[in-house]
């Protein structure tokens, strides 16, 4: 069995599946409120896994939709995701939200709003390459028609876009199938969020601080 958890946008989920052969067959899903990540995670989760008679110890792995997308959402994940593997020693696997989306949409390129007039950005027509841009930016490294967005911001800057449903849970147990069969997990000790952007408080917190030094130097 394997379980997702994406609390990277505006609405959390949960997705309980099963292997069947070399196809993903899900269970059930549980939707958490903007938020309510810290507080109801957890206890949606129990409840999902009592409602299928399906226990933590039965999990293969743990999927976590580790960003881009909100800061608060993605350590709320992430950091839930890590104390339930080191309790039950199951293997972690990360996935992108940009790869989930574009995956869904069947498209070579995906992006997020990331606020400030800027898109996180992902291009998978070789490799995988992810970036924070503005829409000059985007437009000059992508064919616009193949990007896939979800958001109302992203379908006022780009118009000719796929725009399809925000990518769940589920869809990102899609995305780490094949890492699954193959056992490629990520090192607990090392995941964290996939941030592409610093927080405000990494952002405004140096600044302040040279201004500090500036002012004791002056004194």
């Amino acid at each position: 069995m394997l379980l997702g958890i994406d609390t990277c946008g505006s609405t959390g989920t949960i997705a309980l599946a099963q292997r069947e052969g070399d196809q993903i067959a899900v269970l059930g899903t549980a939707e958490l409120a903007n938020k309510t990540y810290d507080a109801l995670l957890v206890p949606r989760l129990r409840e999902l896994l009592e409602t299928y008679h399906a226990s933590l110890q039965e999990m293969e792995a743990i999927v976590i939709v580790n960003g881009p997308g909100s800061f608060t959402g993605v350590r709320v994940g992430v950091s839930a995701v890590k104390g339930l593997a080191e309790a039950t020693n199951i293997p972690v696997i990360a996935v992108s939200r940009l790869r989930v989306l574009a995956q869904k949409a069947q498209t070579p390129y995906a992006a997020l709003d990331a606020g400030r007039g800027e898109f996180y950005f992902g291009d998978y027509a070789d490799g995988h390459h992810e970036a924070l841009m503005t829409v000059e930016e985007m437009r000059a490294a992508a064919s616009v028609s193949e990007l896939a967005i979800c958001e109302e911001k992203a379908a006022a800057a780009f118009p000719e876009a796929q725009m399809v449903d925000q990518p769940t849970a589920a869809d990102a147990l899609a995305v780490a199938l094949p890492r699954w069969l193959a056992k490629d997990f990520d090192d607990l000790v090392s995941l964290d969020g996939n941030y592409l952007r610093r927080s405000d408080a990494e952002l405004f917190a140096k600044p302040k601080l040279n201004a500090n030094l500036a002012d004791t130097r002056n004194a």
